[in-house]
């Protein structure tokens, strides 16, 4: 089968660590580390300028981010270039989702929205 690349075509990879030592469920802080991998598998050069995060824990409590880049950066994602990057983050239970968006530039001006699909952050043990 062969595909025909497109001007902006995203890919995001996502993997969710959680961390126990930092963790306290005693004290309702539950913490999760994600790492995002951002695959530019379009034709345009692509500058990340901006994320969106919504994040539900298991009580439905919902918190919006929002923010210049990602870890301080808004790299530059080049045709079949891949970006990686780590972060994280501190909820009250130990499941809960996040989702997203990265606003993105490309080299001509013109604007684009990746979409960051939902996936899960859940603490081992919760599912027999």
């Amino acid at each position: 089968m062969n595909e025909e690349r497109t001007q902006f075509d995203i890919e995001i990879e996502v993997e969710t660590h959680y961390c126990q030592k930092e963790s306290s469920p005693e004290e309702n802080r539950y913490v999760f580390t994600y790492q995002i991998s951002i695959h530019n598998c379009g034709l345009e050069t692509l500058k990340l300028l901006n994320r969106h995060w919504v994040i539900t824990d298991g009580n439905q409590q919902v918190l919006e981010v929002s923010g210049e880049g990602v870890v301080g950066e808004q790299p530059i994602i080049h045709p079949g270039e891949t970006y990686e990057y780590n972060s994280g983050v501190v909820i009250e239970t130990p499941l809960g989702s996040m989702y997203g968006s990265y606003e993105m530039q490309s080299n001509l001006g013109e604007f684009y929205q990746a979409d960051i699909p939902v996936f899960s952050l859940m603490a081992p043990g919760l599912i027999h």
